[in-house]
């Protein structure tokens, strides 16, 4: 954690550097003996360049943020006293997990073995020449670069985006947990998730990692359009897909709270209800069918503000979401996941009017 940016650094020069070098030798950087040199691969440069050094930084940000998480739910009392056991045994499970050295040897036995055999069957289709590859008698054969990339810079990139997916299973199994424990809830709490909104923001931890996936993508799309000749618009459906799936990926798994949450507020508007229609009784009786001009507390009384303030409470129970999260936090992290994609305006529009175009679209 005290070492980012070196780390950063080494990892980003170990799987990029070699490249540009061997590929300097090999006359792969401008050279037009192949269609597709070095330095115009932009999909190979947004992976190493830009989504790789995202999600090593990512680790840091994700660490910082979801530890205060972690405790609001002992800070909020939303653990009872008899499940502190059982939410403390949560953690150490996902520590665990976190920190197994046969789960990532296993991670990289994936990544030298599944990944190796998808990136042979990929290279194998192959049609035209590139720096890393070029096909000669059916078979594509790797340049200098090439051994570097698929054997060195792939597997380091694979592993660390598996990395990342398997501590997204271990943080979602830990929520998973936490959602069968007996949670303490406040159906009428402001923030219309019965406590639990906090969750929803837990969210914007990952934004790092939805940022350096849709950096992928748009370095997909630049290739298939720059150097492909397909049309920008024919990938408008695969963005929104895209977009959409990762949004469910982060957002999703916390509706494992939605029985607890529907519970709460079921529980809350019977509760309140019959409260409420208690006082409403003895209210009606005291100030309407007795005659108030007869009593002189009406004015400056504390029952009708007290009417008041409960038909407030009964509107939160009533307004509460069966989600710990809502539509501010879906657009924001659509936003990030959006945001790399935008550049890709730039091959259609100038900057002035992709920028009038925007503003267009958000006012």
């Amino acid at each position: 954690m005290e070492l980012l940016a070196r780390r950063i650094l080494v990892i980003t020069g170990i799987a990029w550097l070699p490249l540009l070098l061997l590929s300097a030798f090999g006359h792969h950087l401008f050279s037009t003996s192949v269609k597709l040199p070095f330095l115009r691969d932009i999909e190979v440069h947004v992976r190493l360049l830009a989504a790789l050094p995202v999600l090593i930084a990512a680790e840091l940000l994700v660490h910082s943020r979801i530890l205060p998480i972690v405790k609001a739910f002992l800070t909020r009392r939303i653990i009872r006293q008899q499940d502190v056991p059982k939410f403390i045994g949560a953690i150490d499970s996902a520590t665990n997990l976190r920190n197994s050295v046969p789960l990532e040897l296993g991670l990289f036995a994936l990544v030298y073995s599944v990944g190796q055999l998808a990136w042979r069957t990929q290279g194998a289709l192959l049609s035209t020449s590139t720096w890393f590859a070029i096909p000669q008698g059916g078979h594509s054969h790797l340049t200098a670069a090439g051994y570097w990339y698929v054997y060195v810079s792939i597997p380091i990139f694979q592993f660390i985006l598996l990395r990342w997916y398997l501590r997204f299973f271990i943080w979602f199994r830990f929520l998973w947990q936490v959602s069968r424990l007996d949670l303490h809830l406040v159906p009428i709490h402001p923030d219309r998730a019965a406590g639990l909104a906090f969750l929803g923001k837990s969210a914007y931890a990952f934004g790092p990692i939805l940022f350096a996936q849709g950096a992928l993508l748009a370095g997909l799309i630049a290739s298939r359009v720059l150097y492909g000749g397909e049309k920008l618009l024919s990938f408008k459906m695969q963005a929104i897909g895209s977009i959409a799936f990762f949004l469910v990926f982060v957002l999703g798994p916390l509706t494992m709270f939605t029985p607890k949450l529907a519970g709460a507020k079921r529980k809350g508007l019977r509760d309140y209800g019959r409260f409420a229609s208690f006082y409403v009784k003895t209210f009606e009786q005291k100030w309407v069918v007795q005659d108030p001009s007869a009593d002189n507390e009406l004015l400056g009384s504390g029952d009708i503000q007290s009417l008041a303030d409960l038909g407030n409470s009964y509107s939160l129970v009533r307004d509460m979401r069966p989600v710990p999260f809502d539509p501010q936090d879906i657009v924001r992290l659509a936003a990030v996941t959006a945001a790399p994609l935008l550049p890709l305006g730039l091959i259609m529009f100038s900057f002035e009017q992709m920028v009038t175009q925007i503003l267009k679209t958000l006012f």
